[in-house]
């Protein structure tokens, strides 16, 4: 079945070109995507802890 393709020097350039551009540019999506998810994860948790922690953070990160 594959013994018959005959890929010619150009088709065999565009390959490679559209797989690397494919790949990086799956790489920036998925990048984009971590990278959002983990700001909501950290507002989430921002948001759900006490008083006490939060004034604990704050003291610390004057402190710096």
């Amino acid at each position: 079945m594959w013994g018959a393709v005959d890929l010619s020097p150009l088709g065999l350039l565009l390959f490679l070109v559209t797989l690397v551009l494919s790949f990086a540019l799956g790489r920036w999506w998925s990048k984009s995507r971590r990278d959002k998810q983990r700001a909501r994860d950290e507002a989430r948790r921002l948001a759900s802890e006490s008083r006490q922690a939060r004034r604990a953070r704050e003291r610390q990160r004057k402190k710096r």
